[in-house]
């Protein structure tokens, strides 16, 4: 089994920064892809972002393209999520998924998945 742990979310008036970070625990050599989703308060959950085992592989939601990039160190067991330029509508709880057994946008398809960080962003 692997454990995911979310860190780094908080309160930032629009316009600011937060990097998000997911570390890893467990039987960590096992992972591959990892990536976020987001659940704003009355919205269903959506993908935000992937990345595959060696970094070379990503995928954006359109809303968060140019603004956000994700990275990992596997060296650290850590993935992390900057998230530049942000809107009131970030706002949501923030949640670190890895090893999807089919689409990377179907949040039930993944193997392990975090307890999620809350983002807010004042406007």
């Amino acid at each position: 089994q692997v454990q995911l742990v979310e860190s780094g979310g908080g309160l930032v008036q629009a316009g600011g920064s937060l990097r998000l970070s997911c570390a890893a625990s467990g039987r960590t050599k096992s992972l591959l892809s990892m990536g976020w989703f987001r659940q704003a308060p009355g919205k269903e959950r959506e993908f935000v972002v992937s990345i595959g085992w060696s970094g070379g592989s990503t995928a954006y939601a359109d809303s968060v393209k140019g603004r956000f990039t994700i990275s990992r160190d596997n060296a650290k067991n850590t993935g992390y999520l900057q998230m530049n330029s942000l809107k009131p509508e970030d706002t949501a709880v923030y949640y670190c998924v890895a090893n999807p057994r089919g689409l990377v946008g179907d949040y039930g398809r993944y193997t392990y998945r975090g307890q999620g960080t809350q983002v807010t962003v004042s406007s």
